[in-house]
């Protein structure tokens, strides 16, 4: 396997291993309260977690910032029940009236902090005889965003199956899909190591 398909599956199966299923959660609150008729929102939203995620990766594997891995790993969680907790104060609005900017910027710092956690599961996996670390790091962010981009379409697929199909009001299924994701995620919180 070339080097590049090497470090872009460590990033695809990253964030879609059941295991670390933490990112997958996040996508999912970020995604729920649209549809494909909002796709240029959450575009948006995407992009600029993204950008924070891939700014604070790179700073954070050239050590231009360091914080300890058990903060990262509680704030994590934070941010997602953050995400899911918004979600709750706007169900009855639609994705049109949302306020764009308050969700743009919890996305952007969002995106900083799970860049920090993507960094942290990167220096374990790369190779310690690699003198280059950005290309193995482009390759690991571009495999975090294709996997980015199927959680996303598989949110919005399930989306639009349950309410045409089974018609549930967008409403019902923002808030149920939200504290799925909050009754998981407490649990996390509650037994984070930082706490130890």
């Amino acid at each position: 396997m070339s080097d590049f398909w090497l470090y872009f599956n460590i990033g695809l199966t990253h964030v879609l291993d059941i295991k670390g299923y933490d990112h997958v959660l996040f996508l999912m609150a970020l995604t729920v309260p649209y549809t494909f008729k909002h796709w240029r929102t959450l575009l948006v939203l995407l992009t600029l977690f993204t950008i924070g995620h891939t700014m604070s990766l790179i700073m954070s594997v050239y050590g231009v910032i360091t914080i300890q891995s058990e903060i990262i790993e509680f704030l994590i969680p934070i941010t997602i029940l953050a995400a899911a907790v918004y979600n709750f104060f706007r169900p009855n609005k639609g994705a049109k009236k949302d306020n764009i900017n308050v969700a743009a910027f919890g996305t952007l710092f969002f995106g900083i902090i799970h860049g920090l956690g993507f960094s942290n599961y990167f220096k374990i996996v790369l190779d310690a005889n690699t003198n280059d670390k950005l290309l193995p790091l482009l390759e690991f962010a571009l495999g975090i965003e294709a996997a980015q981009i199927i959680v996303v379409l598989v949110v919005l697929i399930l989306s639009w199956i349950v309410q045409n199909f089974f018609r549930v009001s967008q409403r019902d299924w923002v808030l149920v899909t939200s504290s799925f994701i909050a009754g998981i995620i407490i649990p996390m919180i509650i037994g984070s190591e930082i706490w130890q």
